[in-house]
């Protein structure tokens, strides 16, 4: 308990390696950035320009190529600075939790940047600091298109767990026409098919069969309707969505790759974490199964 309170105080990018993945990345950090900005929710703040501080680390992948001293081949230390800038002067913020949240998911837009930790701490409210910490991933960060009129908006998918006895029935293609006409791109996701399947007494093993067999239905139900495409990987989900394809995930790419992903193959927990690392509109719950509480995205029956 001690060392996990003291880690709760350290500086994030202490937080950062403490909670490192197997992947070897780079780090860049800001440390002690103070800026003066109106800022806060409450009548006394408005109108009263106080001291902000920001520490910043970002994780980056690590160069794969020699770097040759070109700054162009590396995540500049001045795009967190101009991170933080664009956002202050973006409109003024009641929370500081907003301001993180912009700020992460602006440092995560770069190409480099794999997550991010940003902690933003008022200076001048009494004789001690108040703050917010924030850690994010590119994985959480909304897909962003540009759209006819030139403008970046995100984009927030609606993903739908689809169970068996759904899948079974004749009007799938029916049920994907409804969904769809929601007007959000349409992520589906399936449990384990019905049949038996290896069992090997070994929990990490048997969670990589489980997952494997999740895929063979992923495919299974594409082979019925070609609007579905099977993906296995964050890119490839946001290459589909742009192109407007409805997509089927499978699943243990990103699930074993994830440093604090999901433990089992249940389906729905399975469901659920991919429609919050998506930042999704909603999950979507087809079938004759317990829908989850406490979700950062609103679950519906459907």
């Amino acid at each position: 308990m001690t060392s996990d309170i003291r880690l709760a105080f350290a500086h994030p990018e202490e937080r950062s390696q403490a909670s490192a993945s197997a992947d070897p990345r780079d780090r860049i950090s800001l440390r002690d950035h103070v800026v003066e900005v109106d800022i806060g929710a409450f009548q006394q703040e408005r109108g009263h320009k106080q001291r902000v501080m920001f520490n910043v680390v970002v994780e980056v992948a690590p160069v794969s190529a020699p770097l040759n001293d070109d700054v162009d081949r590396i995540l500049s230390y001045d795009r967190i600075t101009w991170a933080i800038a664009h956002e202050l002067a973006a409109e003024r913020l009641n929370l500081l939790e907003t301001l993180a949240e912009r700020v992460a998911e602006r440092i995560l837009a770069e190409p480099q940047a794999m997550r991010a930790f940003v902690r933003i701490e008022k200076l001048d409210i009494g004789p001690y600091k108040l703050g917010v910490e924030i850690v994010r991933s590119r994985a959480e960060v909304p897909l962003r298109v540009v759209g006819q009129d030139g403008l970046e908006s995100a984009v927030h998918p609606l993903v739908v767990h689809l169970d068996n006895a759904t899948l079974a029935t004749g009007d799938l293609s029916a049920r994907l026409d409804g969904l769809l006409a929601r007007g959000a791109p349409l992520i589906v996701t399936v449990g384990l098919p019905d049949g038996p399947r290896p069992q090997t007494g070994h929990r990490p093993t048997q969670r990589r069969i489980d997952l494997l067999a999740i895929e063979q239905n992923a495919w299974t139900l594409a082979a019925r309707d070609p609007r579905c495409v099977v993906v296995a990987t964050r890119t490839e989900i946001d290459w589909a969505i742009k192109r407007g394809q409805t997509v089927v995930w499978a699943p243990s790419k990103m699930v074993l790759d994830a440093v604090d992903g999901p433990k089992s193959a249940d389906a729905v927990a399975l469901a659920l974490w991919l429609a919050e690392e998506m930042a999704a509109r909603a999950l979507v719950v087809h079938g004759n199964v317990a829908l989850p509480a406490g979700s950062r995205v609103p679950v519906e029956q459907g």
